[in-house]
Formats: C-alpha cells, sequence, structure tokens
C-alpha cells in the first residue's frame, strides 16, 4: 500500500475498501479521514513519480474548531493524465465542500497548477481517481494549512475563480455591474487593464458596425385628434428589454451588458373591429439592427476565459399594426 500523507495531523480513522471490478481489474478505494491541527502535505502516491492505476483515494480534512477553516496550496509540479474534449475524465484530482457536495474544482492535465482553495467550513474533501491507463508524473502534492476565525468577525467567503464558475454563475455574477470596468476587474483582478486594453487595440476588426436607421417620416393626416390618440398609444413600437441569452439562445456564452432595449410592439387593440373575435398588435415593418457588446466564453479545456468584442443581430420592429385573427382561421 502506498503511504500519501505526511501532516503535522493525525489520522484519525481510514477506511478501506475494494470496490468494482472492471475488465478483470480491481480498483483500490480508501477513505482517510485527517484530524488537522497544523500544517501538513498529502500527495498522490509515489509523487513525484508516476502514480499506480485503477485508485481512488479520498481524504477528509476535518480542522479541530468550527471556526477554522483550511487552505489548500498546490506544488507547482503538478501533472496528471490530459483532459478530454476539455472534461477531466480520466485521472484527476478533485476538491469538494462535505456539506451539499459542491465540487469547487477539478484537475487534470500538466498545463496549468490548481490556485489555492479555502473551505467554506471547517471540513474539506480531497478525491484523486487514477483509471488502468496511461497514469502520469509527477501526480500532485498538496500542503494545507489552517486560517483561524475571529469569532466577533463575519467568516471570509472562498471566491471561486470566475474561469471555474457555470456559465450560468457567471452571467448571474457579471449582470450586477454597471461598468466595462467592473466587470473586467472582477474577471481578472490582476489583468483587467491589460484585458481592457486588448479589447480596444486598434488591430480589431469588428464586422457589421452598429448603425440604426432613421424612422421613415409619415405624411400628415387629417384625423379626429381622440382616434389620432388611439393610433399613436394603442398598438405601436416601444421600448422592450431583451435577455441576449435568451434571444440569441446561446447558452454558452455571457454578454455584457446582459439585457439590450430594442423596438417591439406592444399595446392592446381593443378597437381592432367589431367583427373580429381576436385582435392583435403585430409587426408590419422589421428591421435587423448591430449591438456590439462584450461576450465571455469558457476556453476549450475549461481553463480561463475568452473575452471579445462582438456584434450581435437583434430584431426591431419598426411598424406595428392591429391584426385580426378570428377563432376560425
Amino acid at each position: 500500500m502506498h503511504e500519501s500523507v505526511a501532516e503535522s495531523s493525525h489520522i484519525s480513522k481510514i477506511h478501506y475498501a475494494s470496490t468494482k471490478q472492471q475488465n478483470g481489474v480491481h480498483e483500490f478505494h480508501h477513505e482517510k479521514v485527517l484530524s488537522v491541527t497544523g500544517d501538513g502535505i498529502l500527495q498522490s502516491p509515489d509523487f513525484p513519480n508516476t502514480y499506480p492505476r485503477n485508485t481512488v483515494i479520498v481524504w477528509r480534512l476535518v480542522a479541530v474548531t468550527e471556526s477554522s477553516r483550511i487552505q489548500l496550496t498546490f506544488d507547482p509540479r503538478f501533472g496528471l493524465e490530459d483532459a478530454e474534449d476539455g472534461i477531466c475524465k480520466y485521472d484527476y484530482v478533485e476538491v469538494e465542500e462535505p456539506v451539499g457536495g459542491i465540487v469547487l474544482g477539478r484537475w487534470c492535465g500538466s498545463e496549468m497548477v490548481p490556485g489555492p482553495q479555502v473551505s467554506k467550513g471547517n471540513q474539506i474533501l480531497i478525491r484523486f481517481v487514477s483509471d488502468e491507463y496511461f497514469p502520469s508524473d509527477p501526480g500532485f502534492c498538496i500542503r494545507y494549512s489552517l486560517l483561524q476565525q475571529r469569532p466577533s468577525e463575519p467568516e471570509a467567503t472562498a471566491v471561486m475563480p470566475a474561469w471555474m464558475q457555470s456559465v450560468d454563475a457567471l452571467s448571474e455574477a457579471v449582470a450586477g455591474f454597471s461598468t466595462m470596468e467592473e466587470v473586467m476587474k472582477y474577471l481578472e483582478p490582476d489583468r483587467w487593464q491589460v484585458d481592457m486594453d486588448d479589447l480596444y487595440k486598434p488591430t480589431w476588426q469588428v464586422v457589421g458596425k452598429s448603425f440604426f436607421h432613421q424612422k421613415k417620416s409619415r405624411g400628415v393626416v387629417d384625423l379626429n385628434l381622440l382616434r389620432e390618440e388611439v393610433r399613436l398609444y394603442s398598438c405601436t413600437p416601444r421600448n422592450f428589454s431583451v435577455s441576449l441569452r435568451e434571444e440569441l439562445k446561446r447558452t454558452d456564452a455571457i454578454f455584457w451588458p446582459s439585457c439590450l432595449l430594442v423596438k417591439r410592439c406592444g399595446g392592446n387593440c381593443a378597437c381592432c373591429s367589431h367583427n373580429c373575435y381576436d385582435c392583435q398588435c403585430s409587426p408590419t415593418k422589421v428591421a435587423k439592427k448591430y449591438h456590439e457588446v462584450l461576450m465571455l466564453k469558457h476556453r476549450a479545456g475549461g481553463r480561463g476565459l475568452q473575452k471579445t468584442l462582438t456584434d450581435v443581430l437583434l430584431e426591431h420592429h419598426e411598424e406595428c399594426s392591429c391584426v385580426c385573427k378570428n377563432d376560425s382561421d
């Protein structure tokens, strides 16, 4: 059995189990519960050499006091089997919050060393998995330490890096900012000014710059004043806010601003016709117009965010009319 823990804490209990058999190979699976009293190290078996195949190890780190938090720092020497299609499917190490089962991150490959992780409570899980193919070296080594919390101070909340958040969570976060600078600071606190400069470099080639046609002027018509007010304020193009992700059906991207104003037909058609059972306010003239926005997408492999200025094409209703759609239609 490989010894993979060296720490200033002690192992309070260890569960060993021979788990499922697949393709004639038994996976080796055990869980270690560590009572953390100070700094320590845990690592993949045989680190920094090639780790064994068909291994599942779970470390449950438990701080001695409820107010303590556990910080994990990865050694720069990091290397596991590469991801497939940007997903760590085979060999990986992941960090999980025991309460709620929230996975803070899963990592593999060797291109990037995982960043520091901090538990929200006094426990944290670390899971290492390897399959029967292509073990790599050096594996991983994690140093853990205690962060003491003063009872009188509010507990620090661990902020997950923007590129590690889901599309939905990141979309909700950036929607709350009122300026481009705030968005970029949130995405890249250390290099946001560089990213801003990159966005506005003169070498950028943006297709379909935003433009808007002036509304076509109408001729003077002699109508009764009350009838004119009905025509003007019943069924007309009006400002509507639309969610870009919903409007463009782009669940893989985040836009800022997340919503834009467009002209859409609105109002009622109560005076459409005495013989009409269903009268609806419908567009009679539609125009497609470009709007420039910031688009964010997760990079292939799940490491970092791609930031681009792009033009999105949205539908505007320029003229509207009450259209009769009888029940018999």
